[in-house]
């Protein structure tokens, strides 16, 4: 009888991880709607426009009486909505980790981008300074509510099921963005069907993107419960942002391990990111490649990031995490030079390279997800994810600056793009050189029996 009183515990246990990790999966099915329809398609071309429009005859914006070019101000809020999500998100990590309440802060963080989301149908006629409040709470929001949500994943998925459980999650978020960029496509395209101006057009896309996201919260709200906080991390004193990111630097040099794979992590991730946001570029620039095409090959890196992550999540578990992403780093940098050589006026051949993008680039960020989450020290996850989250977002424009001043010097996108690969061979050499084994053990984790 004490057996099966046991085994009825564990199956209990079971379906309780099981049906905590399916509302899990689902915040990435709520909030990657913005960063695709929102950040990659929309919101930029409209916000600039809208800064036009109110520009004077120089061309410039006076957000609070600074002269700012208006083709510059969507990047600029971009970089000042960086730069409050670093403040902010130690602090707040630091708060989760010391209370154990992290689904209230997740549910404020999530509810504020929404809400910021929502409000940008209202971003219409000269309205930019409108717009850039909004882009910057949005975007902030997303990396604080981000960061929480990574930081549940070693809580909700023992080490032998983290690969398998952040790969599921980052399908469902590519799936989501997928889909909700087909009914905005149709709609944007069709707008004179509808009955719509092209501007109402992209406004209902930018705010359906913000009631997605705050729709869909509701189910990770509902499912994922708070754990109870060690007696250390209650008694921490509440630091200022900036302090806290610096303690928790200080920390993780008692990890040097640790340090070592975020180290790692933030230089091929540089490369990835850059590579997301100049494809683009280089497809209009130097193919000569139209709008349609150009948003036609982001959704199919959407669609096809999906069975990437699936498919790269199930190759850890016969490799391990480590040589798996080494490998799609390997993938990355044959991408990047099969880009070099892409034809100029050849849609065909950046669709191919678009899928070559999509089938590597979920499954790199899901695993390097679900590899860290073995490396922090227990009840230190919402804080040590703040600075993978930094690391994420916050840090990555050596890239760009890169790109930028490869392009610069020799003219030639083509030139820009091939510089990239350096993010990936230099970020390949750096993980190799990590003893993940012996960090993990390091930072008080069981070690898997692949990793």
């Amino acid at each position: 009888m004490g057996t099966e009183t046991v085994r009825a515990g564990v199956a209990d246990a079971a379906a309780d991880r099981r049906r905590e990790q399916r509302g899990w999966y689902f915040y990435d099915w709520a909030c990657s709607v913005y960063s695709t329809s929102v950040l990659t398609v929309f919101l930029g071309p409209y916000l600039t426009s809208v800064a036009k429009s109110a520009a004077d005859a120089d061309g410039f914006v006076h957000p609070l009486g600074i002269p700012v070019r208006a083709g510059s101000f969507f990047a600029y809020s971009v970089s000042l909505s960086v730069i409050v999500a670093v403040v902010v998100m130690p602090l707040v990590g630091n708060a989760a980790d010391r209370t154990g309440r992290k689904k209230p802060l997740l549910g404020a963080a999530a509810y504020t981008g929404a809400a910021a989301t929502t409000g940008m149908f209202f971003l219409d006629g000269d309205r930019y300074l409108l717009g850039g409040v909004l882009l910057v709470v949005a975007n902030a929001a997303q990396s604080v509510a981000t960061m929480l949500y990574n930081s549940y994943l070693p809580q909700i998925a023992p080490p032998e099921e983290r690969d398998a459980v952040s790969s599921r999650g980052w399908a469902f978020g590519y799936t989501a963005g997928a889909l909700v960029l087909v009914v905005n496509l149709v709609l944007y395209s069709a707008h004179d069907s509808f009955g719509l101006s092209e501007t109402a057009a992209v406004r209902i896309c930018l705010a359906s993107a913000g009631l997605w996201w705050g729709a869909f919260t509701l189910v990770p709200l509902r499912r994922l419960r708070d754990r109870r906080a060690t007696a250390a991390k209650a008694t921490t004193a509440t630091a200022t942002g900036l302090r806290q990111l610096a303690a928790t630097v200080r920390d993780m040099r008692r990890h040097p391990l640790t340090l070592s794979f975020l180290l790692a992590y933030l230089i091929y991730n540089d490369g990835i990111q850059t590579v997301i946001s100049q494809a683009s570029v280089y497809g209009s620039e130097e193919l000569g490649l139209g709008q349609s095409t150009l948003i036609g090959a982001v959704l199919l890196v959407q669609v096809l990031a999906v069975a990437g992550a699936l498919a790269m999540g199930r190759l850890a578990v016969v490799y391990g995490a480590k040589r798996t992403i080494l490998g799609s780093l390997v993938a990355w940098t044959v991408t990047l030079a099969a880009g070099y050589f892409l034809p100029a006026g050849a849609p065909v051949w950046f669709f191919v390279l678009a899928a070559g993008i999509g089938l590597v680039l979920g499954g790199s960020q899901a695993l390097s997800r679900s590899l860290f989450s073995h490396l922090v020290p227990p009840g230190k996850e919402a804080e040590y994810f703040s600075a993978y989250e930094m690391s994420d977002r916050g840090m990555s424009w050596l890239g760009p600056l890169l790109f930028g001043v490869t392009y610069q010097l020799t003219g030639s996108y083509r030139s820009a793009i091939i510089s990239l690969v350096a993010f990936f061979v230099i970020g390949f050499a750096l993980l190799a050189r990590v003893p993940v084994r012996r960090a993990i053990g390091a930072a008080g984790n069981p070690v898997p029996e692949k990793i």
